[in-house]
Formats: structure tokens, sequence, C-alpha cells
């Protein structure tokens, strides 16, 4: 079943009203033709930390958020989308559980990466160790064995505990390709209808390279397991935060792909009001992408934007959004920073928030994403225009908590009452039923002040058209009738 042109809803299962049935009956009673695109529900498995993303199994469905069934219930109206960590698994899984019982007697012990699988000899040579692009300071860990007491040195790219909780799969290995066989399976026969590949690029370890993107390695994974997920009727999503020329490539092998570029060049468009380098991206990227604006992580700038962005400007914009709220994600190894120091990730927030809390720029940014081609994607707290959550950091949260508010169902009630919410409503509804959208993009010229977009199918046309000095954005579009309509969004 092809992937739907018509706006998505990114959510965890327990952020609007606190579990699956409640997500349910919120679309149902609120949003109920909102997203023909379906819906991305973030990790809903049981984990042992990362907010999911940390999973113990994908069999089942974590019991305070409901089961299977509601997943299957969600799934009557709307193509479900979930993720797969497929570079790593939870150190308190029942896998690991028995291979730091019995190391490398337990029958689960080809599933995992022990350091001397990569270097014969167990240790790492200095110059391989510098090219590694780092996700945490040391991206191992070291676990005693409870039948002899030895220590093993385990692969961990991510976490944030030491020992990690995220233990990375060896997925050369047949034992390990059986059990994502057995993992896809299950998800087609609870009717899922995409799957995110999430961390994809981390999946191969070559000595000598940076652990990331290891071509030709690469490919042959993704070719692997895209026929397996295709057998079963279901679509990947690859999600690699890299540079562009690397999504480029994974366009043009035919692979859905994620617009991380396209977020950072709407809010540095918004806050200069200066359209160039959006107009100029517009003009030349691929088609076959998700777009968004935001997401559980951040607006993303190092590595996805290297050798786009300037560092001057990126400057400011780190800085106006540090001055709104937001927070950072670093780059942690310094090969990878560029030469001035320069270090974002990301930057953590909501949009609505990095853009001042102006309901007129906000509704020009999801103006721009859902006329930019490709699948748009909807953040749940954008999607109630969210702001930045304070309290949840001044709690002791950590950084990204800050756009990971869960809504109960009286704030959801809260905030449809409010005109912003509505207009973006408005906006989506247009987007999901207006034809041209699934004709002929074109980026129609002009100055640096301003952005005009238009899509045209047969005798459907609709243009936006913003003003940056103003930020008022006008849509127009031919009716049913064939008369011209124009309306401020």
């Amino acid at each position: 079943m092809p992937v739907k042109n018509k706006v998505q809803l990114i959510t965890y299962p327990d952020s609007l009203g606190g579990d699956l049935k409640a997500l349910h009956e919120v679309i149902e009673t609120h949003f109920p033709d909102a997203f023909q695109g379906g819906i991305h529900i973030l990790p809903p498995f049981p984990s042992s930390g990362d907010r999911g993303f940390a999973p113990l199994t994908y069999l089942e469905i974590e019991p305070s958020f409901g089961d299977w069934s509601d997943v299957r219930k969600l799934g009557e109206k709307h193509d479900i989308l979930l993720d797969l960590m497929v570079n790593h698994i939870s150190a308190h899984s029942a896998f690991f559980q028995d291979f730091l019982q019995h190391g490398k007697q337990s029958k689960y012990a080809d599933l995992f990466l022990t350091i001397d699988k990569i270097w014969a000899d167990g240790e790492i040579p200095e110059d391989d160790f510098a090219k590694i692009f780092l996700r945490r300071e040391e991206p191992y860990s070291d676990f005693t064995i409870a039948d002899t007491g030895e220590t093993l040195r385990v692969w961990t790219t991510f976490g944030k505990t030491t020992p990690s909780e995220q233990i990375d799969l060896d997925v050369n290995s047949p034992a390990t390709r059986q059990l994502l066989k057995a993992f896809f399976e299950n998800f087609a026969k609870h009717g899922v209808k995409i799957v995110r590949l999430d961390a994809v690029g981390y999946v191969n370890k070559v000595p000598g390279t940076s652990f990331f993107f290891v071509e030709p390695q690469i490919h042959e994974f993704l070719d692997w397991i895209t026929e397996l997920a295709n057998a079963l009727g279901i679509e990947l999503l690859p999600e690699v935060h890299a540079h562009h020329s690397i999504q480029r490539k994974l366009a043009e092998q035919g692979h859905w792909i994620y617009d991380f570029i396209l977020p950072y060049r709407i809010l540095e468009s918004l806050l200069e009001r200066n359209s160039t380098d959006l107009v100029a991206y517009l003009q030349d990227r691929p088609a076959k992408q998700f777009t968004m604006l935001d997401c559980h992580d951040g607006v993303p700038i190092k590595p996805d934007l290297d050798d786009l962005y300037d560092g001057t400007r990126a400057r400011k914009v780190v800085d106006t959004c540090l001055e709104r709220g937001s927070n950072l994600s670093l780059i942690k190894a310094p090969k990878y920073r560029d030469p001035d120091g320069f270090d974002v990730h990301q930057i953590r927030g909501t949009i609505y928030s990095m853009l001042g809390k102006d309901d007129d720029a906000y509704i020009a940014a999801r103006a721009i994403q859902f006329f930019a081609p490709g699948v748009p994607q909807v953040y749940y707290v954008g999607l109630l225009a969210g702001e930045n959550d304070q309290t949840v950091l001044a709690a002791g949260g950590e950084g990204r908590d800050i756009n990971r508010h869960n809504y109960s169902l009286n704030e959801i009630k809260q905030n449809l009452r409010r005109e912003v919410v509505q207009r973006l409503l408005t906006l989506i509804k247009f987007r999901n039923e207006y034809p041209a959208f699934d004709g002929e993009f074109t980026v129609l010229e002009s100055d640096s002040a301003a952005i005009h977009l238009k899509w045209q199918k047969d005798e459907q046309i609709c243009t936006l058209h913003i003003n940056l000095a103003t930020m008022k954005s006008v849509l127009g579009y031919v009716d049913e009738t064939g008369a011209d309509v124009e309306v401020v969004l």
C-alpha cells in the first residue's frame, strides 16, 4: 500500500490523554479527518529508558499504554507508523539478560557486538577511535558475566547511562536478522503500514571508518530489510541524520527520506525575514520525503546542514532560540565540529516558542511545510501550538523534555479553543483535500522578503504567498466552480 500524500500526526502513546485508548478518543472526537496520512506512534513498547527508544521487545505493547488491540483500533481508520530501533535493543531485554548470565555461551550471544567481533584482539586502535562519529563519550560498555565473572566489552552507540541501557545489535548475524524478521512479521500481523528505521545509519561497524553510514555495507543491509518489509506490505522510512549528500543518495535509490533540512531553513527565513536560502532549497530537493517542522528531538543543524549554513547567521538563529527558552544538543566528537567551534547538533524547543509565540509566523511556517513536496508530519505539541515546557526541566527533566509535554484531556480541549490551533486545523484540512497537491510543484519568482509557491493538477491550482515583513500568509486556489478564491490564513 503506497504512503498517502496527506498530513500525518506524530505522538507518543501517552501524550494525548494518557494512553492509546485515550489517543483514539482524542482523534475521533477532536481530529476525525485531520490525519489522513496516518499516525506515527512513537515507541509504545516496553522500554528501559529514552522514552521508549530502549525497547525490550517489539512483540508487546507497554501495558500502561494498552495492547495491540488498541493499535489495531487506531489502524482501522489510519495508517500506523511505528519505530524499529534497528541499531540497538534494551539491556533489560530477555536477550541481553541471558547474555549477562551466560556470556558467549548464551543462546543469544550472536545478537550482540563484543569488541573482539570488530577488532580481533579486543583493543581499539587510537587512529580508528579518532574516526568514529561518537554519540556518547565512549561507544562501548563493560559488563560482568554472572557465570564466569569475566568482563565483556560490548558496543553501545547510544545511551545516557554507564553502562548503557541501549545495546547494539550485530546486524550481520543470522540470529539478528531472524529476530528482525520476527519483529516485522508481528508488525504486519497487527496492521502496521510504515516502519521508521531509527538509527539505521549506525548499524555497520567497520574498522577504519566513522561507524556511520558505512558504504557499501549499509546498502546491502537496506536492500535486505526493504525486501523483507515490502514482502509483508510495509513501507520503510530510514531515519538518517547525516550530511545532506547521504540523504540524496538514499533518495536516488528510491528510499523515503526525512527532510531534516527544511525545519532550519524555515526557521532561519522567518527569523531573518529573508527567503533567499529557503527558496533556493525548495527549488532543488528530492520530492519523496517526509517533511517536518518539529519532532521529539529538535531542529537539526549539524551534520544535516553541513556546508549549507552560514556559521555567523546560524549562531544568531541559535542565540534567538536560546533567548526564547530553547536548549541545545551538541556534537560530541571534536573532529565533527566546525573550525570555529560551532557544534550545535539540534535546537531543542517548540517551534511556536522559537518563533516568539507569533501566531502569524507559526502559520506561515506550517504553510511552507505543507506546500513543500512530501508527506507532512505534525508533531503533537506543534498541533496544539505548544510552548516550551520549562516546568518539566525545572523538575529535573532532560533537555529534550522541553518539547515532550503530556497533555491531559482538559488541556487538549483548552488549546483547541485557541485561534492559532483552529487556523492550523483549517490549513491541515486544505492540505488533505485539495487535489493539486498530487500534481506539479513550482517555486514562483519573488524577492527576498516574500515566498511564492504553487501547485497545479489539471485545472486545480493553489498558491501560497507569504509576506515576511508582515508574516501574513495568503492562500489562493481555484474552487470546484472554477472561481478564484483568496484566503488569509
